[in-house]
């Protein structure tokens, strides 16, 4: 893609807006500085001097269509994405751009493919929800892990973090999911999402190293729960999370994020390490690195480099395995992942409904 290409980042000024911001630039593009909140963007002209900066308030039609003028295509960073979502993605139809987010709210991202795949395909314009570490990451890996294969058995999607100090957006997005639910779990399973009231449970998940085996929880679910099934055919995803990290993010106490190099990385680590299950065949894939909200960024911003270049395999609302060449994506990314194939050892926890793998 020629260089110089006008990307707008709405919610330019929170801790994931940063860091997308400053990938476009290091790419080569011309970050365009939108938000809800005009004295926060007008604070980031020291950081991104000559950036142009628009206040767009997310229930203004009119000052969205505005902002969005001249764009060649928006990351939408700013959650809750219950709340930003729906218009920013009808204002980037308007608009005839394409439209990416980083949201890791499993119902916003369930509504952006039930509201808006007959108006995105019809304006043959593009729209990618979760294309980031939660639900865009994992759909990657676990696309990958299938091959040419379309369906599976069961997939399995852990995180290992080495701790989880959230941001303050991360934060009100739970509790906008949480309220939505009634303060009910979820899971998919059965080929459906589900609300349910079971416990909370552990087991131990045989990670690569260097993070070996952790105690996880083992419905933990995040937004590879919509990401994957809306491509593949597969019954059951289950996601799992590090009980160490879980703690973090639950407890009162956690600070955000602390940058520790002059990229503004925390010193969090991850694995994500992915299972596919299919009859007697057991696939694995997993990525290695560093910050989940850091990676975020070269992850959306990959994918507006695909799409404006047609790098793409369809249009309307699509996740980032349906869309891209997932392993096509992932090599490009090897200067913020390491993606490699350990060896299947491990046995998978039961999903519900009895599938149980088999190691």
């Amino acid at each position: 893609m020629e260089t110089g290409q006008t990307i707008a980042v709405y919610g330019a000024y929170g801790h994931t807006g940063r860091f997308v911001a400053a990938e476009l630039r290091e790419r080569g593009h011309r970050p365009l500085l939108l938000g809800r909140d005009g004295d926060r963007l007008e604070a980031m002209a020291a950081d991104f001097p000559g950036a142009p900066r628009r206040h767009a308030p997310v229930d203004d039609p009119i000052r969205l269509d505005r902002a969005l003028h001249g764009a060649d295509a928006v990351i939408n960073t700013a959650g809750p994405f219950a709340a930003t979502a729906g218009p920013v993605i009808d204002a980037a139809l308007r608009a005839g751009i394409p439209y990416v987010d980083v949201a890791a709210e499993i119902e916003a991202n369930a509504d952006t493919f039930t509201r808006f795949a007959r108006p995105a395909r019809a304006a043959g314009t593009v729209v990618v929800p979760a294309m980031a570490f939660f639900g865009g990451l994992g759909d990657l890996l676990v696309t990958a892990a299938m091959g040419d294969a379309t369906s599976a058995d069961e997939v399995h999607v852990a995180y290992g973090l080495s701790s989880w100090h959230p941001t303050g957006g991360t934060l009100a997005a739970g509790r906008v999911s949480s309220g939505r639910r009634g303060g009910r779990r979820i899971r998919y399973a059965g080929g459906r999402l589900q609300l349910h009231d079971d416990p909370v449970s552990t087991v131990d998940w045989e990670f690569p190293a260097p993070f070996g085996v952790r105690e996880v929880i083992s419905e933990f679910t995040m937004a590879d729960v919509v990401t994957v099934p809306s491509h593949l055919a597969v019954p059951e995803v289950r996601t799992y999370l590090t009980t160490g990290a879980a703690s973090d993010l639950a407890s009162p106490d956690s600070p955000p994020p602390a940058a520790v190099d002059d990229r503004g990385r925390s010193a969090q680590s991850f694995v994500v390490d992915v299972l596919v299950r299919s009859g007697g065949t057991q696939r694995r894939l997993a990525a290695t690195g560093q910050d989940i909200y850091a990676v975020s960024a070269p992850l959306a911003v990959e994918a507006v480099d695909r799409i404006l270049t047609g790098r793409t395999r369809t249009t309307g609302v699509a996740s980032a395995g349906a869309i891209f060449d997932a392993p096509d994506v992932l090599a490009a990314l090897s200067a913020h992942l390491t993606v490699r194939a350990p060896a299947v050892t491990l046995r998978a926890p039961a999903v519900p409904g009895g599938l149980t793998s088999a190691g």
